[in-house]
């Protein structure tokens, strides 16, 4: 039950190249797709789910040619968009069960079961009745999420599904998540590494099209380990430090700036050795492949 992506390109009509030869082997569990906003992430999400072609390459599901079968992988696929509408003025569970006869459930018997178990699945049944404008945005996820799983899935793909919500509703959707991630493939596309870190046992960073890093995470931190510095300084000193140092990250601290550099050795100047985390290894990534420095302030 492994998706294979072989060669993967696609160019809009405006020039913009989105995809340029992607390539990934995606298996069972849940699989980060990793990348800054704009790096292709949700042209590759719409192009797996078959809602575009792309220009060249192939993807194969089990023994799908997705591509060539499109009616077929979606009897199988769930997707959950970026953005998506509801009916605002419509109950969750009227909606729920609209969706699920457009999955194919037309026993009302079955449908109605079917609709109460997302329910209780996604923590909605008690607000089951309540119309969906009044939801907020991480009870509009978790329907989002339940309306993907309405025809049980084998593959399901989910799109910066945190991204806008409150540490307790980001919480509660990534354990749904690794829930659900049990037992389908699950693609996880976000520009939140933490997200990554916290469910993906497999991972790939893309950027500007192009697939620049993939395994798995703890694979992936031995590539930076030993090779990341870090230290406070004082915020007026910080692009003193950025010009004598290669600064993958900056970020503001009790008023002071942290800084995380990457050096082969000790690049002393005050700097101590820490342990790698996967923010590192993304940041990194970033800063070489635009061929200067990432810093990031927050």
């Amino acid at each position: 039950m492994t998706v294979v992506i072989d060669g993967l390109s696609k160019t809009y009509a405006n020039g913009v190249r989105a995809l340029s030869d992607v390539s990934l082997t995606i298996p069972p569990g849940m699989f980060g797709l990793l990348g800054p906003n704009g790096a292709g992430k949700s042209t590759l999400m719409r192009t797996i789910a078959t809602l575009q072609p792309p220009d060249s390459g192939t993807i194969r599901f089990r023994d799908l040619d997705v591509l060539a079968q499109p009616d077929r992988l979606r009897e199988v696929l769930g997707y959950l968009p970026q953005e998506f509408g509801l009916y605002p003025n419509m109950p969750a569970d009227a909606i729920l069960d609209h969706f699920a006869t457009l999955k194919g459930v037309t026993a009302a018997g079955e449908r109605r079961d079917l609709v109460a178990a997302l329910l209780h699945q996604v923590n909605l049944y008690e607000v089951r009745k309540k119309s969906v404008g009044g939801y907020s945005g991480g009870m509009k996820q978790r329907l989002g999420i339940a309306i993907a799983l309405a025809g049980s899935p084998k593959l399901l793909i989910v799109d910066e599904p945190t991204a806008g919500l409150d540490p307790t509703e980001r919480n509660r959707f990534l354990n749904l998540l690794a829930d659900i991630g049990e037992d389908v493939v699950v693609i996880l596309s976000t520009h939140i590494v933490a997200d990554v870190r916290e469910l993906c046992s497999q991972m790939a960073i893309i950027n500007k099209g192009q697939v620049v890093l993939q395994g798995e995470p703890s694979r992936i931190l031995e590539e930076v380990r030993g090779r990341i510095w870090r230290r406070t300084v004082p915020r007026a000193q910080a692009d003193a430090y950025r010009a004598r140092h290669e600064v993958i990250s900056s970020r503001l601290a009790a008023g002071a700036t942290l800084l995380h550099v990457y050096h082969e050795t000790d690049p002393g100047d005050g700097f101590e050795a820490v342990e790698p985390g996967l923010e590192d290894v993304y940041f990194h990534r970033l800063a070489t492949l635009s061929g200067g420095r990432v810093p990031v302030d927050a």
